[in-house]
């Protein structure tokens, strides 16, 4: 059966039938487009193929779909157009403006569709998704910027350096092309500098600080694109003086006023390590103040006065007292001049040797006692032991011995309790202070077996104990030699051995018990030394140390900024009241190390001087004492005598300079203020002829002394006290009297009372007091009584006026009352001798006047002009001691005014 099928059906089932084939594109695609383009260029060519073609439809590429990328952003920038459906060529752009600088990498598919079997692209086929890869070429957009707008750098004269400074500048662009600084120029003409395209800058000549100190210039960056920098920078150079590796900052002279605490030395000083790099640095500042007095301060007070002060146990006595009639051992021993009252002893180690007395070895026996001792060595003969200290002592029925010595570096104390046992034990010390030629204080507390050695206020252990066994013991006689020590014969007291060598000076013993610690430490505490400012601002790593004396300190770290700030800290103190005035040697020693020793710093030492000035000196003020005296002989006879200052006042002060411009007044006034003060000794010399011990003398309180703690010196030419307070003395001196031997009344007697202070660097104002003795009616035919009782009796109501200036006893006045007879025999006879000197008197006046006189003036002489005319008779006073002064308004008048010589030296206690 035929079937007939219309033409129109035959040609729909062909149609359908013609699109047979899928399109085809590459499977990669790499594409370009630039920042300010949004055409991409992509290799290869986006061309879409289908096999389908000539054919209308089938074989046509009707469009592109752009599909999302990895991130599933890029899509969405970028579209894709056919630009030829029969050839299927098509074009990728970008639907806005790329940036390079946000994203400079896009990736997405692409896909391509055919049109289908018919215009409507029904059946329509699609080609495999390919992966499109776009880069965003830059564009240059952006200028150079520089990192800092200035750059600032300081080197060495006279170098010239690789680099000196290096500069920076950046580009915004994200391309290397146009990112990059290609180069820098110095835009500044005629600068000894150059610039690298890295921006190092160095110079091209070497650079003088005195022709130019600071070098400023400009600089400018171009990227590789030549786009210039938006601002140039600045460059600032500064040129230093030659590095001098040292101290910077030091000055030679520092001065100190005295009460000023703490003072900094080296405020300003810093180290200069010309960038060598050292990891510890040693610093070690002295303060030599030896050369002042043994120790640290000792020229402030003696001995004596330092234990006084300190509070020490009374009744030590004095090994190496000063030569004296009482005290003649130490009489062959030289002796070396000091600051402070006590004497310095030499020793030779041979002939110089002190052999205390019997009795005051007697008085220091006992195994319990405190030897004490100023020490320098002097040359260390380390072959040979060298004796400070040997004695034997009885104890009871027994004997014990001991001897301290010093071998080199070592302080040994031998002892025997008991020499019948002959087994003695050494304490054994190493110490440095025995051995480097500089004063020290050794106190030495044995309460055997416990023996405890302080040097310097620092206590130190025995390093070895040891019983010695069996040895020659010694002699049991008694015996105490300082600076040696006796042979095996023990009768030959010439034979010496184990010399001592150097100096000694407060060699004392004090026998009982111990002295305290405290009292120790005060002995040798230092008011004037070295210190640290504040040790909480010491830096990490910093260690600091003062020696107990406080003459050395030293300074130790590894940082140079710590190291500079913990310099600046150091300081000199001084809590005396009255600083010793002079100049104190400073020394500053370094020591560097680095990690390349062979070519680390030397730094040379640094010396200068510490000046303390003059300080406010203190007023010593005696008063309350008239100039005259005047008692009857009787009372000075009585058993206790005539106090010579009752009323007597002593103030110390202290007086300074004060600016009273303010106030109105020209210039400035001295200004007083009273200070708490402690007294070396107050001294009563008779002037003239010493007291002769027959027939006068002056009485003290010595019960009262000793219960006040205070010391006399009375001999025929002084008395000395020594003692503490100011009130004290006052008591003390005011209860000093003055006794005579029946008929040994004079006619006058002279004294002078003065004080001193600082062991005699201070003294008071010297009172003078003159003692006149009133006689009795049985002695009134020597002229001067006469007088004394004529005024006495004929005008009892004006002896303030009469005897102006004398100390009159209240409770005598008017205990002996004349009676009419002896008052009228009184001024008859006084007027008779009045009459007869004055007689005298013209009659000499006249004849040394001479007949050469004008007849007037003899007539004028011939009448008696009594006004106003004192006539004084001492018969006591020879021709050599007087000295005639002629008075210019009256030939006739003459004074009569005794020289005396006045010993002005201060005595020191």
């Amino acid at each position: 059966k035929i079937v007939t099928v219309p033409a129109s059906s035959f040609c729909l089932l062909c149609c359908r039938s013609a699109n047979k084939h899928k399109p085809w594109i590459e499977t990669e695609y790499q594409g370009i487009v630039m920042e300010n383009d949004n055409t991409v260029l992509l290799n290869p060519p986006l061309f879409a193929l289908d096999k389908d073609a000539p054919l209308h439809y089938a074989g046509e590429i009707c469009g592109f779909r752009v599909h999302n990328g990895p991130t599933g952003s890029s899509s969405v920038q970028f579209e894709a157009v056919v630009l030829d459906r029969s050839t299927g060529e098509g074009l990728v752009r970008s639907k806005e403006p790329l940036d390079c600088e946000s994203q400079r990498e896009h990736s997405f598919t692409i896909q391509a569709y055919d049109c289908g079997e018919g215009p409507d692209g029904v059946n329509s086929k699609k080609s495999h998704k390919a992966t499109v890869h776009v880069r965003v070429n830059d564009v240059n957009e952006f200028s150079p910027v520089f990192v800092e707008r200035r750059y600032e750098a300081s080197v060495p004269e006279g170098r010239l350096f690789d680099r000196i400074v290096r500069v920076e500048a950046l580009d915004a662009d994200c391309s290397p092309q146009y990112s990059q600084i290609c180069f820098y120029d110095i835009i500044t003409p005629s600068v000894p500098f150059v610039i690298d395209n890295d921006g190092n800058i160095k110079n091209t000549e070497p650079l003088d600080s005195k022709r130019q100190r600071v070098h400023t210039f400009w600089v400018t960056a171009f990227d590789c694109g030549k786009n210039r920098a938006q601002a140039d920078a600045q460059v600032v150079v500064t040129v230093k003086p030659s590095c001098k590796p040292g101290w910077i900052g030091w000055s030679k002279r520092v001065e100190y006023t005295p009460g000023s605490g703490s003072i900094p030395l080296f405020p300003s000083l810093h180290l200069e390590t010309c960038e060598e790099t050292v990891w510890n640095i040693q610093a070690t500042v002295e303060l030599q103040t030896g050369h002042i007095g043994k120790g640290c301060d000792r020229d402030s007070y003696s001995d004596r006065s330092v234990r006084r002060l300190c509070g020490a146990v009374r009744g030590e006595v004095d090994l190496l007292p000063p030569p004296s009639p009482a005290a003649n051992w130490t009489s062959a021993l030289p002796t070396l001049p000091s600051s402070d009252s006590s004497l310095v002893f030499s020793f030779n180690g041979s002939t110089h040797v002190a052999v205390v007395p019997d009795s005051i070895a007697a008085a220091v026996s006992g195994d319990h006692f405190t030897l004490q001792l100023w020490m320098r060595r002097g040359g260390i003969n380390t072959q040979e032991e060298e004796t400070i200290v040997c004695s034997t002592v009885k104890n009871d029925d027994s004997f014990s011995h001991y001897s301290l010595s010093v071998h080199g570096c070592r302080l040994s104390l031998f002892y025997w309790p008991d020499v019948s046992a002959a087994r003695p034990v050494k304490f054994l010390w190493k110490l440095e202070q025995v051995c480097d030629s500089e004063w020290h204080h050794l106190s030495l507390s044995v309460q055997f077996p416990s023996v405890t050695l302080y040097v310097d206020g620092v206590t130190f252990d025995p390093a070895l104990i040891h019983d010695n066994g069996v040895i020659p013991n010694p002699a049991p006689r008694q015996r105490l030699v300082i600076g040696a020590c006796w042979g095996n014969d023990w009768l030959n007291q010439r034979q010496y051995v184990g010399g001592y060598r150097g100096l000694l000076s407060g060699v004392t013993v004090r026998p009982g018990s111990v002295e305290p610690h405290s009292v120790v430490e005060c002995l040798y505490a230092c008011r004037e030394g070295l210190d640290f400012g504040d040790l909480e601002t010491l830096g990490s790593g910093m260690k600091v140390h003062v020696n107990p004396s406080q003459s050395a300190l030293v300074l130790e770290g590894d940082d140079i900024e710590s190291f500079n700030r913990a310099v600046q800290q150091v300081t000199y103190r001084n809590s005396l009241r009255f600083a010793t005035p002079g100049v104190r040697p400073l020394k500053l020693t370094t020591s560097l190390r680095c990690f390349n020793e062979e070519s680390c710093l030397t730094l040379r030492q640094l010396e200068g001087y510490l000046v303390v000035l003059q300080p406010d000196a203190p007023q010593i003020s005696l008063s309350g004492v008239g100039p005259h005296l005047a008692r009857p002989a009787p009372e000075f006879e009585g058993p206790r005598g005539v106090p010579l200052f009752p009323e007597l006042r002593i103030v110390c002060s202290l007086s300074h300079a004060v600016n009273t411009a303010a106030q109105g007044m020209e210039g400035g006034a001295l200004m007083s203020d009273a200070v708490a003060h402690t007294l070396d000794g107050c001294e009563v010399q008779p002037l003239g002829e010493e007291l002769n011990p027959e027939r006068e003398e002056l009485l003290v309180d010595m019960d009262a002394l000793r219960e006040r703690g205070l010391e006399i010196i009375n001999t025929t030419a002084y008395i000395a006290i020594t003692g503490t307070s100011i009130s004290v003395y006052e008591d003390v001196l005011r209860s000093v009297r003055y006794r005579l031997a029946k008929g040994s009344a004079r006619f006058e007697r002279r004294f002078r009372l003065s004080c001193s202070e600082m062991n005699g660097r201070y003294t008071s104002n010297e009172l003078t007091l003159e003692v006149n003795f009133l006689h009795s009616l049985d002695s009134l035919y020597h002229p001067s009584h006469l007088l004394a009782s004529q005024q006495q009796f004929l005008h009892p109501s004006h002896h303030s006026g009469e005897l102006s200036g004398h100390t009159l006893p209240n409770p005598h006045r008017n205990s002996v009352v004349p009676g009419a007879a002896t008052v009228i025999i009184m001024v008859c006879v006084g007027f008779l001798v009045v009459m007869v000197i004055m007689g005298v008197f013209r009659i000499r006046s006249i004849h040394r006047r001479g007949e050469g006189a004008r007849g007037g003036s003899k007539e004028d002489s011939g009448q008696w002009d009594d006004s106003a005319l004192t006539i004084i008779v001492n018969p006591m006073e020879g021709e050599e001691d007087e000295e005639v002064v002629e008075s210019p308004d009256n030939d006739d008048q003459r004074i009569i005014i005794k020289k005396e010589g006045r010993d002005g030296n201060p005595r020191r206690y």
